[in-house]
């Protein structure tokens, strides 16, 4: 039977710490689902679909955070719809403008947005999923990131619950009320 000693395991057990340590450093994405790149993309598409003005936009909720959120978790089934619309979204932007989406001007991106919209994006970046069906898909998520609760990863600060001035519900697990008495 091998013996481990004290130092051998130390010394192990520190590379293990260190090899993880490095691992996970080393990312390149401030996201856990989304590159660089497609997190950017999707920011601005979220804040082209709900811009701050005098209120905080997209951006500024923290929306980006909860698409990226749920999609390491309940929205799993929407990762291929995401990963190959928002290649699309760029795609489509160099066809239309020569630059991908974050590059553009509001004016064109709003453009691109609206030929999604229609589902007029056509060609080898739209085959699994159509343009117009991933406009669906984001617009739907953005706003849900948006007025949600803030507790799924989106909707920072409140943000859209102060601009239509909704106070901040309480939550609660269960009922606060005894349901063995007859009546009630």
């Amino acid at each position: 039977m091998n013996r481990v000693t004290r130092r051998k395991f130390i010394q192990v057990a520190t590379a293990a710490a260190a090899g993880s340590m490095v691992c996970c450093t080393n990312r390149k994405s401030p996201w856990r689902f989304f590159t660089l790149e497609e997190g950017r993309t999707a920011d601005a598409i979220g804040e082209r679909l709900i811009p701050a003005d005098q209120d905080p936009g997209a951006s500024d909720a923290g929306v980006v955070n909860f698409l990226d959120t749920q999609l390491m978790g309940p929205y799993k089934r929407f990762r291929a719809s995401y990963r190959q619309g928002l290649k699309g979204v760029d795609w489509t932007s160099r066809q239309m403008y020569g630059g991908r989406f974050t590059q553009l001007s509001a004016e064109k991106q709003d453009a691109v947005l609206k030929e999604l919209e229609r589902g007029g994006a056509t060609g080898e970046a739209w085959k699994e999923i159509s343009s117009k069906d991933f406009f669906a898909l984001i617009l739907g998520h953005t706003m849900q990131g948006f007025y949600g609760d803030p507790r799924h990863g989106g909707n920072r600060g409140r943000a859209s619950w102060k601009m239509v001035n909704l106070p901040y519900p309480p939550i609660r697990g269960r009922l606060h009320y005894d349901l063995t008495k007859p009546g009630v």
